[in-house]
């Protein structure tokens, strides 16, 4: 069997930057292997159309540049938000995560990159937006998905991947409304 819609996957990877840096991986020591249901968007585009008919055991180098992975980056998604709308004005940090919501209601999740004395500056990219991906993939298992599991992709593909808090979950879950791009 290979890797087609609606398939079940496992795979073991690992995931490098243009330097050759290691970004993730699932030997890792809090690592596991990839496990997804193909043709849900579970995985960046570029990795996902890679692996079509690719079968257990089968070894792949696959390089995903930024417009078929995270997206290039985007200047105008770094914005400063007034610490008076923050959950903790005062304990707020470089690198802390908080969940901002735009004037439409979309919510998402940004980082803090500088703290002045009024505001905070944020960066609403994803942390890999903009850079080019090389992954290195073994593919343990391929088998038909079950019912269950493709309903679970279905929906969570109808979800747009909203982040989903649970008790792991490291950062603020008040809503902050989003501010105005930074002078």
């Amino acid at each position: 069997m290979t890797i087609q819609p609606n398939t079940y996957v496992t795979l073991d990877y690992e995931l490098r930057d243009d330097e050759g840096d290691l970004l993730d991986a699932s030997e890792d020591e809090d690592g596991e292997p990839m496990r997804y249901v193909h043709g849900y968007g579970m995985l960046v585009p570029g990795l996902e159309v890679a692996l079509v008919g690719l079968a257990a055991g089968d070894e792949r180098e696959v390089v995903v540049g930024a417009d078929a992975g995270y997206g290039e980056y985007d200047d105008s998604l770094v914005l400063e938000i007034d610490r008076s709308e923050l959950p903790d004005p005062g304990g707020v940090e470089v690198g802390d995560e908080l969940l901002a919501e735009s004037g439409d209601g979309d919510k998402m999740a940004v980082s803090v990159i500088e703290v002045k004395p009024n505001c905070v500056v944020v960066d609403a990219n994803h942390p890999l937006s903009g850079m080019t991906l090389h992954y290195r993939v073994k593919v343990r298992e391929v088998r038909l998905a079950t019912t269950h599991e493709i309903e679970h992709a279905a929906s969570d593909f109808d979800e747009a991947h909203e982040h989903v808090h649970g008790p792991d979950c490291d950062h603020s879950t008040e809503l902050i409304p989003i501010g105005s791009r930074p002078n």
